[in-house]
């Protein structure tokens, strides 16, 4: 009865290692507690280098990070504040890869 005891709450104690191990990684479909934070450090900081940029400051502009690339949306009053705006974004450390979506009105 003792073995049997022992045995099962070292089973226990295994998978419940495993799934602390496991709880903070990525997979294919969902990023890490590290990537997440990262990219949401990432969407703050292309946010405010968008807003401190008077040539383009604009409460229409969208952004979005996933794995250290920025997906700028919305909407923009030339085609200039659009390619600065992807520059701003460029700017930001961390940043892998910009995909400018925005509209010129």
């Amino acid at each position: 009865m003792k073995s049997k005891i022992t045995l099962l709450f070292a089973l226990s104690s295994a998978l419940a290692a495993g799934g602390l191990a496991g709880g903070c990684a990525a997979t294919r479909t969902s990023d890490s507690t590290g990537q997440y934070v990262d990219d949401s450090t990432i969407t703050t900081k292309v946010k405010t280098a968008l807003f401190s940029d008077d040539r383009v400051k604009s409460f229409e502009i969208n952004v979005k990070t996933n794995k250290q690339t920025v997906q700028l949306s919305g909407f923009v009053d030339t085609s200039d504040q659009k390619a600065q705006a992807a520059r701003d974004a460029a700017g930001v450390a961390g940043v892998m890869n910009v995909e400018n979506d925005l509209l010129v009105k």
